[in-house]
């Protein structure tokens, strides 16, 4: 009974936040019986050379090895990513999914760049950097030790994996990439001649957008009938 229970809560999360943590667990699973992280790391030579494309999706779902560091990503990977897209992505699956994949292709570059091989944390701190920007006026319990108001979440976060004595590269590179998608999505645009830049692609939308769920849809009128 108590595992039904927990199955019917879990269909209550949100679609991306659902798939996206169910992912990330599974994987983790796979690799304690089936693979191996040397399988799944980010590496542009195996990718473009020998067509493991896999790779550019997989460096976003392992967190490392069953312990403390992976349950504390899951805990704020499921928190954000559902705050997220309960509040300001509420009916916008499409604008979520392009925010995942903008992040993802710039993460990537980034990575590259900085000879990360997995990526997940840096998305974690994204979306926990852009919820933050988004929820100013929020105060932040930090596992009752700190109360701060939620745009400092990103940087505790990043002193606490430094504390554990994890690389701030890839929580650094997080923050770059919610704070250049918080700009261009939020910022930007009320700027004096600026305009929206990230323009969701139509097929996301018809693909995964149900117009009833936006909470700026307005029903038709029906039609009167005529007397």
């Amino acid at each position: 009974m108590a595992g039904q229970g927990l199955a019917a809560g879990f269909l209550q999360v949100p679609t991306v936040t659902r798939a996206y943590t169910a992912a990330c667990v599974l994987t983790t699973a796979a690799v304690l019986e089936l693979l191996s992280p040397f399988q799944l790391y980010f590496n542009p030579h195996l990718v473009f050379r020998k067509f493991q494309v896999w790779r550019l999706i997989t460096t976003f779902l392992f967190f490392g090895p069953l312990g403390f560091g992976f349950f504390f990503n899951m805990l704020f990977v499921f928190r954000y990513c559902r705050m997220l897209e309960e509040g300001s992505f509420r009916g916008r699956k499409a604008d979520f999914v392009f925010m995942f994949i903008f992040g993802g292709v710039l993460m990537t570059l980034l990575g590259f760049l900085g000879s990360l091989f997995f990526l997940g944390q840096a998305l974690m701190a994204m979306l926990v950097y852009v919820w933050s920007r988004r929820s100013p006026h929020v105060r932040v319990n930090f596992f009752g030790l700190l109360n701060f108001q939620a745009p400092f979440l990103p940087w505790a976060l990043m002193g606490f994996s430094m504390l554990l004595g994890n690389s701030v590269l890839t929580d650094l590179i997080g923050i770059v990439v919610g704070h250049i998608y918080y700009f261009l999505e939020d910022v930007f645009p009320n700027q004096p001649g600026g305009k929206r830049l990230l323009l969701t692609p139509n097929f996301l939308k018809l693909l995964l957008d149900d117009p009833q769920e936006d909470p700026n849809y307005l029903p038709l009128p029906e039609e009167q009938p005529e007397l």
